[in-house]
């Protein structure tokens, strides 16, 4: 067994001791969780994409390496995205008008969804 260092030794220490105690969330707290949950996890749309068969299989992959099915994996992707939590990596290149265009097109799109239309 791996030897334990000195801020392990006061955490056991600690448990043995009854110094640490456990605490559960509270009805309200966990009545938001849930809330919260359910609402992240609703999946009333479907779509259909068309993607090569290397990326696919590359998604799959690393699907299988979070243990998680791959629809799932690309769902979470797509979520994360959507929610501004997950970022292309800058190109050392410098910007194309090609990507400014893009990136216009994608600005315009999020607008004429916002108004409805």
């Amino acid at each position: 067994m791996k030897t334990l260092d000195a801020f392990e030794k006061d955490i056991l220490t600690a448990y043995e001791t009854g110094e640490l105690k456990s605490t559960s969330p509270s009805k309200a707290d966990l009545a938001k969780f849930k809330a919260a949950a359910t609402a992240t996890f609703i999946k009333d749309k479907r779509i259909n994409i068309r993607l090569s068969s290397p990326d696919l299989m590359d998604i799959q992959a690393r699907a299988l390496e979070e243990g998680i099915p791959y629809q799932t994996f690309i769902a979470s992707i797509l979520h994360k995205y959507a929610a501004g939590r997950l970022f292309e990596k800058p190109s050392s290149l410098r910007s194309s008008g090609a990507a400014q265009k893009r990136a216009d097109t994608a600005e315009s799109a999020r607008s004429r969804l916002s108004r409805g239309g």
